[in-house]
């Protein structure tokens, strides 16, 4: 027998005890209904057909989606990791620069900058990324979202949270991200190697003599080489360290945010400094001067300084990694938090 129930308006004139006792109700008074041969017939007057749900009301939203948290809580990431890992960035870019051995390592490299033009010196080029990294740092975080529910909607729920899920999540991040990095990267990098003029005067130069998508976007495919690999090294690291060290049902802990996101900084630069040597000799370079792109650079540094020379900068690549990285991922998190406890 088809029993079609509607519960709200029934169950306050019936002051029945629950959806299923209302249920129970209707059933039967449509069961003798039909014993009287009007079963097809017109419903019973007292009965309202609304349907029956036992699963409670979907919560009111609070106006703000996860993408655009992960958005706001990236930027905020961001802009902790550049106050704490500038200092480093240029001791490495230096050090990746040297080609006539002016540096005897991280610590004569960092002297030299001092020396030369005092504290400052070492957060040299710092505009252009501050200025930038909220949308980087907001992409790259919101790209990780996205790279998550693709991986649900490609290969099922659950997929964004198995390693190879995360690790792809990480690694789509790096594509959207792209398209906003490599201009201030670009120059970053040429500020840092001793480029004179400021960041807009560098960016007005770029864009007059090498053009728009020719210069600003110089090492687009580099970046990429860099990134993707770089990324999902970045973010399945820090999911697996995370997860493994909280305790189910517990909230995460800072020391375990500080523990994982530097890990995560870690194990970024292991994989991407290769990827990140090329992209700084080529970003650097006059115009003209690598026609054959990254085969060029690539056998013109090892040729002449070894395969050694892909890992120059590793050192403070590495130091800057963990504390940079482990305010950055204490950024997110608790920048996030706030969002979940703001809107909910």
């Amino acid at each position: 027998v088809s029993c079609v129930c509607r519960a709200r308006s029934l169950v306050k004139r019936k002051q029945a005890h629950s959806v299923h006792e209302v249920q129970a109700e209707c059933c039967l008074s449509t069961i003798d209904t039909s014993a009287h041969g009007t079963m097809s017939g017109a419903p019973d007057a007292d009965m309202v057909e609304v349907d029956v749900q036992d699963s409670p009301a979907p919560p009111p939203s609070s106006g703000m989606s996860s993408g655009l948290k992960a958005f706001l809580s990236g930027g905020a990431g961001g802009m902790s990791l550049v106050f704490v890992g500038h200092p480093l960035d240029t001791i490495k870019v230096k050090l990746q620069l040297d080609t006539t051995n002016k540096y005897k390592g991280i610590a004569d490299c960092a002297k030299q900058i001092v020396s030369q033009g005092g504290v400052r010196g070492l957060y040299r080029g710092m505009l252009a990324p501050l200025v930038g990294v909220t949308p980087i740092f907001a992409i790259y975080f919101w790209g990780f979202e996205q790279g998550k529910s693709l991986m649900d909607s490609t290969w099922g729920a659950g997929t964004s949270k198995t390693t190879a899920g995360l690790m792809l999540a990480g690694g789509f991040s790096a594509i959207p991200g792209t398209l906003v990095v490599v201009p201030g990267e670009r120059i970053k990098v040429l500020m840092q190697s001793g480029r004179e003029g400021g960041p807009v005067g560098i960016l007005k130069h770029v864009a007059r003599t090498e053009g728009i998508a020719r210069g600003l976007y110089k090492g687009t495919g580099l970046t990429l080489l860099r990134d993707i690999p770089g990324s999902m090294a970045y973010y399945g690291a820090y999911e697996i360290i995370k997860k493994s060290l909280t305790p189910a049902g517990q909230d995460i802990s800072p020391g375990i945010v500080v523990l994982s996101g530097g890990m995560a900084g870690a194990c970024n630069w292991l994989v991407a400094t290769p990827a990140d040597v090329l992209k700084s000799r080529f970003q650097t370079a006059e115009p003209g001067r690598y026609p054959g792109g990254l085969r060029q650079v690539f056998s013109e540094l090892v040729k002449a300084e070894g395969p050694k020379a892909l890992f120059k900068g590793l050192g403070p690549a590495m130091l800057r990694a963990v504390p940079a990285n482990a305010a950055c991922f204490l950024g997110m998190e608790y920048t996030k938090k706030l969002l979940n406890y703001l809107f909910p």
